[in-house]
């Protein structure tokens, strides 16, 4: 998630093109120049994923770091960028060619549609609603109704593409809600501080909260929701390349075996992330980082019995979450979830030795640190900080 309302840009994309949006709120190119915007007939160099929250350091992208580390990738070119403070950027940056994949929540997407980007989902992570609303200790409600009239703390005025749904979905009369933009990572800190009345939350988050001092209780999207989360966007016109798309397939069947690697041994995929970022392994440490990553296993599996893998979307999930937008008016024209959103590549993704997969997690050596944690114990835990 990012900060919204800023064209400043990071020190990884800052030798792009610089972007602005117009008044209708679409992207442009300025007069840096467009050389590099790739063109449409020219094959993927560097294959960039844009992050949708303006940062790396985190865990929720532990299957890429896993499965780099794993060597999945193979002899793909691959880059990850935190992406600029815009919280619609995961979007705007895959519209103009200078990413080929973003991350963007169903609220973000639907603004990509809204303003023409023609985008399409590929790969769905969030098979389970990651979003959730934090309360101050004792202030907690499963009944989000009673949110009418109160103060949401949001880390970007984006985020209520997010909420919006969300709270609308619940029954709640958004029209009768305030949004406070309380900055980015401030947001949590503003509300353990006594402004605001709830903050927009989500799975691995409330773990890194913890290890901050920020100790909530929460309304969570993972047991009440029925709406989609983030998921994976490229060009449309990508899929229509044979060569783009093979290269998304393979792209892709690195990121389902980094999943899968993951939910083997959970405790591995954060060495990955902590040797990637040590400030993170710092902050968080093997107990909360596993706990974080498990949050997130629950969110990106969802009930894989019913689905064709990972990355696989529930078109009746994301119907309707188009509808409660279209209603809400957060988009003006109504959308079919097939129309925009695609299982062509889950197959393919899907595609790999996962016996060879559960035995590489299963061969990895713990550091001593990760080896004396006790995931069945964290896993009994991990709804702890729910409602009541």
């Amino acid at each position: 998630m990012t900060k919204e309302n800023s064209i400043s840009h990071s020190a990884g994309i800052s030798r792009r093109t610089f972007l602005q949006v117009t008044g209708a709120g679409l992207v442009t190119a300025t007069a840096l120049g467009v050389s590099g915007l790739r063109a449409k007939a020219e094959a993927y160099g560097k294959f960039t994923w844009i992050s949708p929250r303006g940062t790396l350091e985190v865990l929720d992208d532990y299957p890429y770091w896993a499965a780099k580390k794993a060597g999945y990738f193979g002899d793909l070119d691959t880059d990850m960028q935190p992406g600029p403070s815009d919280g619609t950027a995961t979007v705007k940056f895959v519209d103009v060619g200078q990413a080929d994949m973003g991350f963007p929540s169903p609220g973000v997407f639907s603004f990509a549609i809204q303003n023409g980007m023609k985008l399409k989902s590929v790969f769905h992570m969030g098979a389970r609603d990651t979003f959730s609303m934090a309360f101050r200790k004792g202030e907690g409600t499963n009944d989000l109704k009673t949110l009418e009239g109160k103060t949401i703390l949001l880390g970007s005025a984006a985020w209520q593409s997010i909420t919006d749904p969300l709270l609308a979905a619940q029954g709640v009369d958004i029209k009768k809600v305030k949004y406070v933009e309380a900055g980015w990572p401030t947001w949590g800190t503003a509300l353990a501080g006594g402004q605001g009345d709830a903050a927009l939350s989500w799975e691995g988050l409330r773990a890194e909260w913890i290890a901050k001092g920020l100790d909530f209780e929460y309304w969570l999207g993972v047991q009440n929701s029925k709406l989609p989360a983030n998921t994976f966007v490229v060009r449309t016109a990508d899929l229509e390349d044979p060569d783009r798309k093979a290269f998304l397939e393979k792209y892709l069947r690195g990121w389902a075996m980094g999943l899968e690697f993951g939910y083997q041994n959970p405790r591995a995929a954060v060495e990955a992330v902590f040797e990637q970022f040590p400030t993170l392994a710092k902050n968080l440490g093997p107990e909360l980082g596993t706990t974080s990553i498990l949050q997130q296993i629950n969110v990106f599996r969802g009930d894989m019995d019913k689905r064709g893998g990972w990355g696989s979307h529930d078109m009746a999930s994301w119907q309707g979450f188009f509808d409660e937008i279209h209603k809400i008016g957060q988009i003006t024209n109504p959308v079919k979830a097939e129309d925009v959103c695609t299982n062509d590549l889950i197959g393919p993704a899907n595609d790999f030795d996962k016996a060879k997969v559960k035995a590489d997690a299963d061969g990895y050596k713990l550091s001593e640190g990760f080896a004396a944690l006790d995931v069945e114990k964290i896993k009994a835990h991990l709804f702890d900080s729910a409602v009541k």
